[in-house]
């Protein structure tokens, strides 16, 4: 009888003794995550528990203000303010993107001036930990390459490519935007390199702002205006990556005792039907970049839409956007608001007012 009564009490002593474990144990992770710590995941569809948002913030001359700490931001999430419970000022690793337009208009000097570019974006600006895909358009979005670390892989297959076909912009953006979605690393970007108006994509402009604004990715875009085009010269010597293309030559060389003639009237804007969501097709002189378009899918992410003139500026356009990247500000809050399928709208603010300030425009709350 004793011994029956021992091994009972022994037994319970054990089971409390577990239970009590696993109360300790619970309330250490709850204690972890009131004092700040990053959760894994960002549950954006199934139901939002953080609100993440990635700041740029430049001065007077565009350049980056570096050195700011959390009190010297504000949040307001439908106008009413939040309290910002994650903060991070470091360069954090990315999982990017690259949207290179290989349609036939690309051929020649724009191409490779991409491909330089890219390079230089692949090999000195990025870190190890970063991860990137490529994806290709012409008349269809085709994935080049999936999720990688190994940045030799991208460039490999950078080379590899033709340009051909017409501009399915639309579909590639929206295709990579699902993909950049699913990257590993908490900060998620796409950057386009385009030089005209969508012609065949199924998806219109509007349902790709859609999209982008159900998701966390900030996109860029480079749209190459190819109405100055005809003053760059057709060949470059090959240099390695980090080279800069000669400055452009008017065409005709001026010669001694001859005025110069004058400069090709400007291309004008498109007009008319606008087939695949704003753009018309493109045809001779008709293949300027839409920038409204751009903006369109932009803006709303944080992100912006940079037109250069020459394609010797594109190396600069993708290096400022690298930069961009490893020197914004993260700010994370959880939002009081139920889960209403509505768009709510997100305004940061710093103290300096002075400051210029980017960020996400809001979310779907689903």
């Amino acid at each position: 009888m004793v011994t029956r009564i021992s091994t009972t009490i022994v037994a319970l002593l054990m089971a409390a003794g577990v239970l009590l474990s696993a109360q300790t144990q619970g309330g250490q992770a709850q204690s972890g995550q009131a004092q700040g710590q990053e959760p894994q995941s960002f549950k954006f569809r199934t139901g939002i528990e953080l609100i993440n948002v990635n700041v740029t913030v430049t001065d007077q001359s565009g350049r980056f203000v570096p050195g700011l700490g959390k009190d010297d931001f504000r949040v307001y999430d439908d106008e009413q303010p939040q309290a910002v419970t994650h903060f991070n000022a470091e360069r954090v690793p990315v999982s990017l993107g690259i949207v290179l337009d290989t349609s036939g208009s690309m051929d020649g000097d724009k191409m490779y001036a991409a491909k330089q570019a890219l390079d230089r974006f692949l090999f000195q600006l990025m870190d190890p930990n970063d991860e990137v895909f490529l994806y290709r358009f012409d008349s269809t979005p085709n994935l080049v390459e999936g999720w990688t670390r190994d940045k030799r892989r991208i460039s490999d297959a950078l080379n590899r490519i033709q340009p051909r076909g017409s501009t399915a912009l639309y579909d590639a953006v929206s295709d990579a935007v699902l993909l950049a979605q699913q990257g590993h690393n908490r900060k998620k970007a796409v950057v386009i390199l385009s030089d005209g108006n969508d012609t065949s994509s199924h998806t219109d402009v509007f349902a790709v702002k859609q999209l982008i604004r159900e998701t966390e990715v900030l996109v860029y875009a480079i749209g190459i205006d190819s109405a100055t085009s005809q003053y760059v010269v057709n060949q470059w010597p090959q240099r390695g990556p980090t080279s800069q293309p000669p400055r452009p030559i008017p065409m005709p060389f001026p010669m001694p005792g001859r005025r110069p003639a004058p400069p090709p009237p400007p291309v004008q804007p498109p007009s008319g039907p606008t087939p695949g969501g704003g753009s018309r097709s493109r045809g001779a002189g008709d293949d300027r970049v839409n920038v409204a378009a751009l903006r369109d899918i932009t803006d709303d992410s944080g992100g912006r839409t940079e037109i250069v003139r020459w394609v010797r500026d594109l190396d600069p356009a993708v290096a400022g956007i690298a930069d961009e990247l490893s020197k914004q500000y993260y700010l994370g809050y959880a939002p009081s608001g139920a889960k209403d399928g509505r768009w709510h709208t997100i305004r940061v603010e710093v103290r300096r007012s002075n400051y210029r300030v980017r960020a996400r425009t809001g979310y779907l709350a689903n």
